[in-house]
């Protein structure tokens, strides 16, 4: 019987499964929005979510829990500062999965998972600033 077994194991064992959501995590608060599998998806939007109510109480204890669970400065910094606001006034529901088809070569069906209220600019912003100062470095 599979009584109070709630989450998916995705074939990978606690450890693997613990880096892949702080990893997913981290490029999910710097884009905003990810494409991974739908399995995937449905598995980090409740971690985003509780990442983002931490971002919402804003002390320390609560930067360090994300922290913990994130493993990047740079994200539990945007996390706190931009997503801590951004956020303030709504009672959960921040992510959004989006089905988005199925990959080619294995058929595994896909999902868009996004932050609700997302800003549209910052998906590729990173991308976009290294392209243009490699540009520049080559003219120059």
């Amino acid at each position: 019987m599979r009584h109070q077994i709630a989450h998916r194991k995705l074939n990978r064992t606690a450890s693997h499964r613990k880096a892949m959501f702080a990893n997913m995590a981290a490029s999910l608060i710097e884009h905003e929005q990810i494409v991974t599998t739908l399995p995937k998806a449905k598995e980090m939007a409740p971690l985003m979510d509780k990442l983002v109510s931490l971002a919402k109480k804003g002390d320390l204890a609560a930067r360090r829990a994300a922290l913990s669970q994130v493993r990047n400065e740079t994200a539990v910094r945007k996390l706190f500062d931009v997503f801590g606001d951004r956020y303030k006034d709504r009672n959960g529901g921040y992510t959004r999965v989006v089905k988005a088809g199925f990959r080619p070569g294995d058929n595994a069906p896909i999902a868009v998972l996004e932050l609700v209220d997302r800003d549209e600019s910052a998906k590729g912003a990173a991308d976009k600033a290294r392209h243009a100062a490699e540009l520049e470095a080559a003219e120059g």
